[in-house]
């Protein structure tokens, strides 16, 4: 089910875009329970460049930051909910607790996360500057996140 591809295929077509003078926007995340504020979010990466990447965190990669509760999808599942939205080109998976490892192998012409991150903070943005590239964050529209429509289902259907 899964619609991923590996790091090695990606970095194939990262060159091929690059050569083609494509934008590349990445972006990264654990994206479990997709929901408005998701597809909001990559829909105005995608308009900062030509080709969207979503690096995907795994799922021993979820536990380990946000609990053995999580991911409440497995990643496969994840991965191909993201790679049928408009916006997404491409998924990669990574195992790591951050990007970084990922974002200084395909090296993207734009690095974008939600606005809760600050600029300074973003994984990977001396990577990404370094190779003339910019780093961005995208303002969130509505106050939407996975732990609090998981909140709202264990409220509405522990009783």
């Amino acid at each position: 089910m899964s619609s991923s591809i590996s790091i090695s295929e990606l970095k194939a077509i990262r060159s091929k875009l690059k050569a083609s003078n494509k934008i590349v926007v990445f972006t990264n995340g654990v994206f479990d329970l997709i929901h408005s504020g998701h597809v909001d979010y990559l829909s105005k990466a995608k308009k900062l460049g030509d080709v969207l990447i979503v690096g995907l965190n795994s799922d021993d990669s979820v536990k380990r930051i946000k609990g053995d509760k999580r991911p409440i999808l497995k990643q496969e599942e994840r991965a191909f909910i993201l790679t049928n939205l408009k916006p997404v080109d491409y998924v990669v998976f990574f195992d790591e607790d951050t990007p970084e490892k990922l974002i200084s192998e395909l090296i993207p012409d734009i690095l974008v996360k939600g606005a809760d991150w600050a600029v300074e903070k973003i994984v990977g943005k001396e990577i990404v500057e370094k190779n003339g590239g910019e780093v961005r964050n995208i303002k969130f529209v509505n106050d939407q996140s996975t732990s609090k429509i998981i909140d709202l289902i264990v409220k509405r259907y522990s009783k």
